[in-house]
C-alpha cells in the first residue's frame, strides 16, 4: 500500500510538470522541445530524470544493441515516453509497455502534447 501511494505521488508530481509545460507552450513543437522543457520542470520539482535512455534488448542469451531510447526516465522509476501526434493509437502503448518490461520499469507514462489538453493525451501504464 505504502508503494502504491509512493507510485501515485511521483506520478501526480510528474503529470503537474508536464501540464506546466502544456499551458506554458501549448501543442504544435516538436517533441524534443516538450522534453527539454519537462527536464527543466522535473529538476525545479526535484526529481531525478535521465533522457534518451538506452534500452538494452536481450535476445536468447545475447545482447542486441538496436539503438532503442527511452525518452525519459525519472527517479529510476518512471518511463516517460513524449508523442507530438494527433491521437494516440495502440501501437504507443505497446511500444511503451515493452520498453517497460525490457527496463524492468514498474510504471509509465505516455504525454502526447499535440492536444489542446494534455488531460486527452495522458496514458499511465502499469506493469
Amino acid at each position: 500500500m505504502a508503494s502504491e501511494n509512493l507510485a501515485a505521488d511521483l506520478t501526480r508530481r510528474i503529470l503537474g510538470c508536464a501540464f506546466r509545460v502544456h499551458s506554458e507552450l501549448g501543442p504544435g513543437l516538436l517533441e524534443s522541445a516538450y522534453r527539454k522543457c519537462l527536464i527543466r520542470e522535473l529538476t525545479v520539482a526535484g526529481l531525478a530524470s535521465r533522457e534518451e535512455i538506452p534500452v538494452p534488448l536481450h535476445y536468447r542469451g545475447e545482447n542486441i544493441d538496436c539503438a532503442y531510447r527511452a525518452d525519459l526516465v525519472v527517479e529510476g522509476t518512471v518511463l516517460i515516453e513524449l508523442k507530438c501526434v494527433k491521437r494516440l493509437k495502440a501501437i504507443h502503448t505497446a511500444q511503451a509497455l515493452t520498453y517497460m518490461r525490457i527496463a524492468r520499469l514498474p510504471l509509465g507514462l505516455i504525454l502526447n502534447f499535440n492536444t489542446v489538453s494534455l488531460r486527452d493525451g495522458v496514458r499511465r501504464l502499469v506493469l
